[in-house]
């Protein structure tokens, strides 16, 4: 039986066994061996900029000044993500820190990261490239929120409680493999309703877009070929996919595309189209959990952060 799958050479999944495994030899030793020792280097550096800017700027509003700005807040949250610490063990691993390097700095406490990222505004990281074209992928991913693991459910059958999810989108740029739109919405909305805002957030012209079947729909297309001129738009049509009243006279992308996958298949349709090239964002999805984990630490999305404008 064939499988429903869109990405490539996975409708040869029953007959897999039938080819041989492709065999990589190391050969490059010492310079393999480096390379696995250098994914363990830690370099930090603390920049005049970020030292000076530190302490929170003067206000002129009632009651007690803030010590600390926002980029010391946002600092201590990042590293806090990417060595998965908690609140305490995020002051101790900074206060550690500014001591090996002497610097005279305070550190904010557990209290003050657990109350100052409740609407914090990140700061956009500056990209190399000046804005140009975009090759787009998007897909999405859950998080987990809130909820008993299946592993605890399984063993001591404890009541299944009700899971809470968010969703995270990303968009990436092929050609730079910077991700250039992230949003993070609740679990029940669509995927085809975040695209208009990780659009608005790229700079530059998008010559191609490629997305999984979830973005399929004339509303989606309509969106990308109103906002850029002879974009390609890769989505894959559903196998139940049929033909627009228009398609005799003034056939659409999604037409030609319906067209395409009757006259050579699916598989045919992926070769010609490059759809392949969005196994990329998988790869992305999978990167970026490593570094945050597969669930979040707040219930709230307020508390998670907000994008800069």
């Amino acid at each position: 039986m064939i499988k429903d799958h869109f990405m490539p050479f996975k409708h040869t999944d029953d007959r897999r066994h039938k080819f041989d495994k492709a065999q990589f030899k190391v050969k490059n030793w010492s310079e393999y061996n480096e390379s696995l020792r250098r994914r363990g280097d830690i370099t930090i550096w603390i920049d005049d900029s970020v030292a000076d800017a530190w302490s929170a700027p003067a206000s002129n509003r009632r009651g007690k000044p803030a010590t600390y700005s926002d980029l010391a807040i946002e600092t201590c949250l990042r590293i806090r993500s990417v060595f998965g610490l908690g609140l305490r063990q995020t002051q101790g691993f900074v206060r550690s820190l500014f001591r090996l390097l002497e610097l005279d700095l305070p550190v904010p406490d557990s209290s003050t990261l657990s109350r100052r990222c409740d609407g914090l505004e990140l700061s956009r990281p500056k990209r190399d490239r000046k804005p140009g074209t975009t090759t787009l992928v998007i897909d999405s991913t859950g998080l987990k929120v809130f909820g008993a693991g299946e592993w605890q459910e399984t063993k001591h059958g404890t009541r299944k409680k009700r899971r809470k999810w968010r969703k995270l989108h990303l968009g990436l740029d092929l050609e730079s493999g910077e991700i250039v739109g992230c949003e993070l919405t609740e679990d029940n909305v669509g995927d085809p309703t975040v695209v208009p805002d990780l659009l608005d957030q790229i700079d530059g012209d998008v010559t191609t877009f490629l997305g999984d079947g979830a973005y399929d729909g004339d509303p989606t297309r309509q969106e990308i070929e109103d906002r850029y001129d002879g974009v390609e738009v890769i989505i894959p049509p559903p196998k139940t996919a049929v033909l627009s009243s228009q398609a005799e006279c003034a056939p659409g992308t999604r037409d030609r595309d319906i067209l395409l996958i009757e006259k050579h298949g699916r598989m045919g349709w992926q070769k010609r189209k490059g759809y392949g090239r969005r196994s990329r964002v998988e790869t992305l999805m999978g990167r970026y959990k490593q570094v945050i984990g597969p669930t979040l630490r707040s219930r709230k999305p307020g508390r998670i952060g907000k994008r800069a404008k």
